[in-house]
């Protein structure tokens, strides 16, 4: 088997003590939603590194702000349109007691970060609140489906030089356990630029030949001088949470989000371009009492998030729209 495409034990963000996962998959078009739920309440930081996010409740994470705990995060497609998913989440929380203490209520926090996925079908369908609280009702610490579920449904690859010489994205999960601490991400890569093995920096999926059979591989392309196709911003965005069960505070939180990009920046190429909103998110459930330290920890979640990356591409189904076919990794 070619090095590119062996098959890792890759674990899952659920192996993280308190973190549950449930996806929404939309029938009637290529879209949807997934939580992570932390019920217990998760110290959370983040990281935005591309120039077109579509975020809620990121400003509340900065270490200087107030709340450090939240109860679950909301990754969605529908672009801005999906960030009602979050509202859905808050109102399944609220539902069983779950949030900050407000004196006259119990708020759940539920930052949410979304991607671009309305090129395939009906742009008029997307995520919204009913498709959140969907999510929650699925969610559970069982190891996630990947590929073409939840927020990876309509995601898509490799779209530098057009949307019908891309590849199918989607949605991917992985961990790893260190001296009695673990490490979880879950990734839903609808990136501008290739995704690679990490191991070995080879495209696995991404822009295509214009015979439509071969991987082009863009950052030798583009070096060679080949134009990349005029591109409207923000139509392309990796999105993604970090968990692990080690005790963080707020600053170590953001700074674990922050290390986790490097994963990203080893997985695809171009990344956290003008045209990708690329965001990560961290949550600690404090559930170990092991203390490896931010240099494990921050290897650690750059590695799962490399992994997650892959695990999303590999996992993925082609899919065809109408005259286009986004093809996965596997059909090539």
């Amino acid at each position: 088997m070619p090095p590119a495409t062996r098959v890792r034990k890759p674990g899952s963000i659920t192996d993280v003590a308190g973190i549950e996962v449930g996806h929404f998959t939309d029938t009637r078009r290529p879209t949807g939603c997934t939580v992570v739920l932390a019920q217990d309440g998760a110290v959370a930081g983040v990281d935005v590194r591309g120039a077109a996010p579509g975020t809620r409740e990121t400003d509340l994470l900065s270490p200087v702000n107030l709340v450090d705990r939240v109860h679950a995060v909301m990754l969605a497609g529908g672009s801005a349109w999906g960030l009602d998913a979050a509202s859905g989440a808050m109102r399944w929380l609220e539902e069983r007691g779950v949030g900050f203490d407000v004196r006259v209520g119990r708020l759940p926090i539920v930052p949410a970060a979304v991607l671009f996925d309305l090129l395939l079908g009906d742009a008029r369908i997307r995520p919204d609140a009913a498709a959140g609280y969907a999510a929650c009702e699925a969610a559970s610490a069982r190891r996630p489906s990947e590929g073409n579920v939840g927020a990876g449904t309509g995601a898509a690859v490799g779209k530098i030089f057009g949307i019908d010489r891309a590849m199918k994205g989607g949605i991917g999960t992985a961990s790893l356990t260190v001296n009695g601490v673990t490490v979880g991400a879950l990734v839903a890569c609808n990136a501008l630029g290739d995704v690679l093995d990490p191991d070995t920096a080879q495209v696995v999926a991404g822009a295509r030949t214009a015979g439509g059979k071969k991987l082009m591989d863009t950052r030798r392309a583009l070096l060679r001088g080949e134009a990349p196709r005029p591109l409207l911003a923000g139509t392309n965005t990796t999105i993604g949470v970090i968990a692990t069960d080690a005790v963080l505070t707020k600053v170590q939180a953001t700074k674990l989000a922050q290390m986790a990009h490097d994963g990203l920046a080893r997985s695809i190429n171009p990344v956290h371009t003008m045209s990708d909103g690329d965001t990560l998110f961290a949550l600690a459930t404090g559930r170990s009492t092991s203390e490896p330290g931010m240099m494990v920890l921050g290897t650690m979640a750059a590695e799962v998030t490399a992994r997650a990356v892959l695990r999303a591409v590999q996992a993925a189904r082609g899919l065809r729209i109408g005259t286009l076919h986004l093809p996965a990794a596997s059909d090539l």
